[in-house]
């Protein structure tokens, strides 16, 4: 479907997880590394037959090529390839591909039509565009973190890479958006995106609500854990429900179901100790195991789910309907009617399709040899 080149020159998680996304709809993607080791995530555990199973998962479908950008031979041959590509996806910090003599700027004097760009921590400008950062710091400073947890108790650390992940979604789009906007001006763009902007992102309600003047609070406000009817409560066998039964149809459904109909009233109490209110809830539901409230619970719609265990979400009824799962890690979860799912390709070798990407440049067996004994490849 997505009949592109991309090339692929980022790192860990965010950019490889991107250009996965593109490669599962089609694109073909080359991914492009260091001939010494590759990307460090080829070596993250678990690993298969001496691979990283989140490596398989993060660069099924692509082509891998090594390529020493900072060598001037390196440089001639990366610079031949992008003459061939449609877009450039890097997660360097700012800067680094000017001082490769790679900038975008450079690069569109002679590939017009390419689509650059580029996934950083803080951005390209500010005081932080140079500073190092993980996840968590950046949903520490966008004021994510501090909406999760409860509200008696710390921040706590979420369950899955916020912003590494939502940064690999935008920058997606941020491509898409350019390669729609060349077909009608004949011209590609810089594409710019950030992890810290895209934790920001995710706070639509909350920012919302601070320019309101109700700023939201930790384990306190309706969407963080706050009210009766928007909680997490522990259940008789030590494992949790989940009620998100923030419409008043859906509260009432539930509370008939459980027989306490006197509780209707009380659905945006707050959820803190010593709330009568609150400790029938907690009573309520720890006189029944996760299990037997979610048989119980089955055929009612009110927003009342168990949660489950990773390997328990995996095999349940509702994901599997969903056919992400294979072997090479999750599918997209959107469906294409024009679109068959992709197929779940191994991930490349450390540089695979080296020999075959350089003699489709024009380059001879003989000159890919001297790259090899020259360290360029």
């Amino acid at each position: 479907m997505l009949h592109i080149r991309v090339l692929d020159l980022s790192r860990l998680l965010p950019g490889p997880y991107a250009a996965r996304i593109l490669a599962d709809f089609g694109a073909e993607v080359i991914k492009v590394e260091p001939p010494s080791g590759g990307d460090w995530a080829r070596y993250v555990p678990p690993l298969a037959e001496g691979e990283s199973l989140l490596f398989r998962a993060l660069h099924r479908g692509k082509k891998s090529l090594t390529l020493n950008l900072k060598s001037a031979a390196g440089r001639e041959v990366f610079l031949r390839l992008v003459a061939t590509a449609d877009v450039l996806l890097e997660s360097f910090r700012p800067g680094v591909m000017e001082r490769l003599g790679l900038g975008y700027d450079f690069l569109a004097q002679n590939s017009p039509r390419l689509v650059y760009a580029s996934l950083t921590g803080y951005g390209p400008g500010g005081s932080y565009r140079e500073r190092a950062g993980h996840d968590l710091n950046y949903l520490a400073l966008a004021g994510l973190l501090d909406l999760t947890g409860p509200r008696s108790g710390p921040p706590v650390v979420p369950g899955a890479p916020v912003a590494d992940i939502a940064g690999a979604l935008w920058t997606v789009i941020g491509v898409l958006l350019a390669l729609v906007e060349r077909e009608r001006s004949g011209r590609g763009q810089r594409v710019d995106g950030s992890l810290l902007g895209a934790a920001l992102a995710c706070l639509p309600v909350a920012v919302a609500r601070q320019a309101g003047g109700q700023p939201m609070a930790r384990g306190a406000s309706d969407l963080t854990g706050g009210p009766l009817c928007y909680h997490i409560y522990e259940t008789a066998d030590g494992r949790f429900m989940a009620i998100a039964a923030l419409e008043a149809e859906f509260w009432a459904a539930f509370c008939h179901a459980v027989g306490r109909e006197e509780l209707i009233a009380q659905q945006f109490a707050p959820a803190v100790p010593g709330e009568p209110a609150y400790e029938a809830m907690c009573a309520l539901f720890r006189a029944r195991t996760q299990q037997e409230w979610a048989e119980a619970l089955a055929g009612v719609d009110a927003c009342c789910e168990p949660v489950r265990r990773l390997d328990e979400a995996l095999t349940s009824a509702p994901v599997q309907a969903l056919g992400m799962l294979a072997e090479a890690g999750l599918l997209p979860p959107i469906h294409l009617s024009a679109h068959t799912r992709p197929s779940a390709d191994t991930a490349p070798s450390l540089g695979q399709h080296t020999a075959e990407l350089l003699g489709e440049l024009g380059y001879s067996e003989a000159d890919i040899s001297a790259f090899g004994q020259q360290g360029v490849i």
